[in-house]
């Protein structure tokens, strides 16, 4: 049928914006604020920009991409080549490479497009971006972590990336800062693989480290119970505490900076707080599902940082 019989047309770039912002609705289930409201323009677009980056890519690395094919197709691959993570990787890593001047023209994916003028404007790099996708690289690889060590060097692809990028984009970047956000984005990681212990086993992956387990007396089976017992609460409250002690190393981020940065840092640390209470209210049993904090806990949470976070300058 024709639109003269009342049917519309959606074009091909309108359909692409529409599947972009499916991915950037994913913002409003983290444990933190992505870009809120009251941040300046410039900072919100930057921050949402790298956000559906960072999203995409875990998408793809968790097979979690809308179904059809449609990211492949915008990548330049078959619609069948969906399912097959690591090439899909690969096609992103050579998206990401347009972005930052490749010779075969601009971005093809939406949400990379979106994400060149932020480069440019703040003259980032490719190595955060890089290590994103390497980190979901990893996680075909790697099931399982032998030590708390190794779990931290994922985590230094994986979610470290993410905090120097925002640096980066409010020019708040110092190797002192750094080192802050670095261990605050680390217990971010930290928080949301003890939320999501059990879907992270229904995907075949463990990120609680084996030394521990081996410690508190727990095997996999006992992670594949509806409810936890007495071991695994005590792993998961030990893993909670150690991720508590990486937040309150990184708060002081939060009392180095002034204004609206400092509320949106307090946003994530108060996140991260919150995310952790919440597992700690659960009774550290996280095996029927993530223990999620409420809006008001959050708020709590946040309202403390910015009252105790020591200021600098």
């Amino acid at each position: 049928m024709t639109p003269e019989h009342g049917i519309r047309t959606v074009s091909p770039a309108a359909a692409d914006a529409v599947h972009a912002r499916a991915t950037l609705g994913k913002a409003a289930a983290e444990n933190f604020p992505v870009a809120p409201s009251f941040l300046p323009r410039a900072w919100r677009e930057g921050l949402m920009a790298v956000y559906g980056y960072a999203r995409l890519v875990d998408d793809i690395g968790d097979g979690d991409l809308a179904p059809g094919g449609r990211d492949a197709v915008l990548l330049g691959l078959d619609p069948a080549a969906v399912d097959d993570r690591l090439a899909m990787l690969d096609a992103f890593e050579a998206d990401l490479l347009r972005v930052f001047g490749g010779t075969d023209g601009p971005p093809r994916h939406p949400l990379l497009l979106a994400l060149q003028p932020v480069v440019r404007t703040h003259g980032l790099t490719p190595e955060p971006f890089l290590g994103l996708i390497e980190a979901n690289r990893q996680d075909q690889r790697v099931t399982r972590y032998e030590t708390y060590g190794d779990l931290l060097g994922y985590c230094e692809l994986s979610a470290n990336p993410v905090g120097r990028l925002v640096l980066s984009l409010t020019g708040a970047s110092s190797p002192e800062r750094i080192r802050r956000s670095d261990a605050v984005c680390t217990a971010l990681q930290i928080a949301e693989h003890l939320q999501d212990v059990a879907e992270d086993l229904g995907r075949d992956r463990i990120y609680l480290p084996a030394q521990d387990m081996r410690r508190f007396h727990v095997t996999e089976a006992d992670l594949e119970a509806p409810t936890a017992g007495a071991s695994v609460r005590a792993l998961i409250a030990f893993e909670t505490e150690r991720a508590r002690d990486l937040l309150n190393e990184g708060t002081p981020l939060v009392g180095s900076v002034h204004g609206r940065l400092r509320l949106l840092l307090a946003g994530f640390v108060g996140g991260g707080r919150a995310a952790l209470r919440a597992v700690t209210a659960a009774g550290f049993d996280v095996l029927p599902g993530p223990p999620k904090p409420t809006k008001s806990g959050l708020l709590r949470e946040v309202a403390a940082v910015l009252r105790t976070a020591p200021r600098k300058g």
